[in-house]
């Protein structure tokens, strides 16, 4: 009979799954009673952000307030649950210098990626470098978006240039009709940044004509004084699918609804 409380006292170490079951949420149960709050709060704002995320490898800690500023625009605009392919492109023109260098396009670049989180399935952004002609085209992850990257990247792609929209229009849609065959009813979002006037406007005109009809739709996002005449192109523009929104002169410091406000009002996906 003495035997049988071994048994009892095996039983007890039964406790251990149900240490085992908390482990993970259980970190503020086990710690101090001032910790479980903050990561009660803590653990649903990330795990929300990064579940809808899925196979696309979670978001870094530097993207997450996008993340949840591009969902709530998106339910408010209607287009929770729309899906399209994301493009980014940047402005390499010699008067662009300042903004790589304040942060304003790693900024872009995040808010970018963080968008592409919610609409396409592999949250990757095809980033096409434009200046006098295409300088260089990098697909952005969620995974490889380091707060840096734009930084490095910029570095590799030489000498600053001129404006020349039409080529950065031209490299985008034959990217989209590529990726397109693959998936016709996958529409695009070309966010289209610059800081100034194209060179040529009749080459503009002309690519975004050809884009005429194609499910392509493209948001300029125009860096600069607003009533500046360099933007009278911009303020024109009628082109199909086309719309602008007009940043400022410090678009690194324009809040992340804000942006998201400029760039998906009146979309339709």
């Amino acid at each position: 009979p003495s035997t049988e409380p071994a048994p009892t006292a095996e039983a007890t170490p039964e406790a251990e799954p149900t240490a085992e079951a908390p482990t993970d949420a259980d970190t503020d149960a086990a710690d101090a009673d001032t910790e479980p709050a903050p990561a009660a709060e803590a653990a649903p704002a990330d795990a929300e952000a990064t579940s809808d995320v899925g196979v696309r490898g979670g978001l870094a800690s530097h993207l997450l307030g996008a993340y949840r500023a591009a969902g709530e625009v998106l339910r408010g605009e209607g287009l929770d649950g729309a899906r399209a392919r994301v493009y980014l492109v940047v402005d390499r023109s010699g008067s662009m210098r300042g903004y790589f260098k304040d942060g304003s396009v790693q900024r872009l670049a995040e808010q970018a990626v963080a968008l592409a989180a919610h609409l396409d399935e592999d949250a990757t952004v095809t980033t096409v470098f434009f200046s006098t002609d295409v300088d260089g085209v990098v697909d952005l992850t969620p995974a490889d978006l380091t707060p840096t990257r734009v930084e490095e990247i910029n570095a590799g792609l030489g000498r600053l240039g001129r404006t020349n929209y039409h080529r950065a229009v031209e490299e985008v849609l034959a990217h989209h009709e590529k990726h397109e065959k693959a998936d016709e009813a996958r529409p695009a979002l070309v966010i289209f940044q610059t800081d100034g006037p194209p060179e040529s406007r009749t080459a503009a005109n002309q690519a975004l004509a050809e884009a005429a009809g194609r499910p392509v739709h493209w948001r300029f996002t125009a860096w600069g004084e607003e009533d500046g005449k360099g933007f009278d192109y911009l303020r024109k523009l009628t082109a199909d699918r086309t719309a602008t929104h007009f940043a400022g002169p410090t678009p690194v410091e324009t809040p992340h609804e804000e942006f998201y406000r400029g760039i998906l009002t009146g979309l339709t996906l």
